[in-house]
């Protein structure tokens, strides 16, 4: 009896020991994977770090160029109103102009009968 009790504890015993093998090895590899993920997250927070230093630098070049395009759209603008306005007030210069060489070639014509008309 004794004899077949010690060999019972025996396999148990060793049964118990497979188990703490496997166990131990269980958490390893759990560690592992673990460290791994870590790796991972590290490598994924360095990535987001450099993204988000670009990403500010890029939102104050895009501020930059958008308050640089308003006001060149705005000196655009005052060009464009400044030519509008110059080319009519030169419009109205060559009708006064031509309106004037009329009246010059007309009373000249005139001028010119009178003093014929009193030769």
């Amino acid at each position: 009896f004794l004899h077949s009790l010690n060999l019972k504890m025996a396999s148990q015993g060793a049964s118990l020991q497979n188990y703490n093998n496997e166990l131990v090895q269980s958490i390893e590899d759990l560690r592992q994977k673990r460290e791994e993920v870590n790796r991972q997250i590290l490598k994924e927070e360095e990535d987001k770090a450099k993204i988000q230093k670009e990403l500010s630098i890029l939102t104050d070049r895009l501020q930059s160029l958008n308050g640089s395009l308003i006001r060149k759209t705005q000196a655009r603008n005052e060009y464009d109103k400044t030519i509008q306005e110059t080319e009519a007030a030169y419009m109205k210069i060559l009708e006064s102009s031509q309106t004037l060489l009329h009246v010059l070639k007309r009373e000249t014509v005139n001028l010119t009968k009178k003093r014929q008309g009193s030769d």
